[in-house]
């Protein structure tokens, strides 16, 4: 799965620098002048750009209300997770949280540690909807730790669809089967990206 993500990040990042030589131009040559490392922060980014609109798609499918309360919405965040369990659990992702009005996008990161009891892995996305800049600024600007009551945000986001937000947020969960009834956050820490926020 990382090596998947790895060449599909490569072929992404040496389309970007072939199109810019092929365009031709001032703008392109100046995107042909990037160092390498910054056409794969692009690449990165447009991936993680990607992956949040499918995200959003595949909740707006499944949850007419979600949709709703997208629209009152001030901002949002999507991640893509990928989780392992070995009898300790860990996992992590990127996403990306967004201003709606603006378009602004601040690219973040994501990280879990418990204690699992099986064997195996879980993709999955998490999707974070803020009613107020000050909650939306709050996640992004200082980071957030879910704590057992936001399991409890979650589940009633996924399960009863309600139309309100609880503290500011509501929380959906997605794997491949679908939007879970009981979202799974507790433990998991959320934060700003250093390095796919620079341009």
């Amino acid at each position: 799965m990382r090596n998947t993500r790895r060449q599909l990040v490569g072929a992404v990042a040496a389309g970007l620098a072939v199109g810019a030589i092929v365009l031709g131009g001032v703008g392109s040559l100046a995107a042909a002048e990037r160092t390498p490392k910054e056409i794969k922060r692009q690449a990165r980014r447009q991936i993680i750009d990607a992956t949040a609109r499918e995200t959003l798609d595949r909740l707006f499918a499944k949850s007419k209300k979600a949709k709703m309360l997208f629209a009152k919405a001030y901002g949002y965040a999507v991640f893509d997770n990928l989780k392992l369990s070995f009898g300790i659990s860990g996992g992590g992702g990127n996403g990306v949280a967004v201003v709606r009005s603006t378009g602004k996008r601040t690219y973040m990161k994501m990280g879990t540690v418990g204690i699992g009891l099986g064997l195996g892995g879980q993709k999955y996305q998490v999707v974070f909807l803020f009613q107020d800049p000050q909650t939306f600024s709050s996640f992004v600007d200082k980071g957030w730790q879910a704590d057992a009551s936001a399991n409890a945000v979650a589940g009633n986001a996924g399960a009863n669809a309600q139309t309100g937000f609880v503290n500011g947020m509501a929380i959906y969960q997605l794997t491949e089967a679908g939007l879970m009834l009981q979202a799974d956050v507790a433990g998991t820490k959320y934060w700003k990206s250093r390095k796919l926020n620079r341009y």
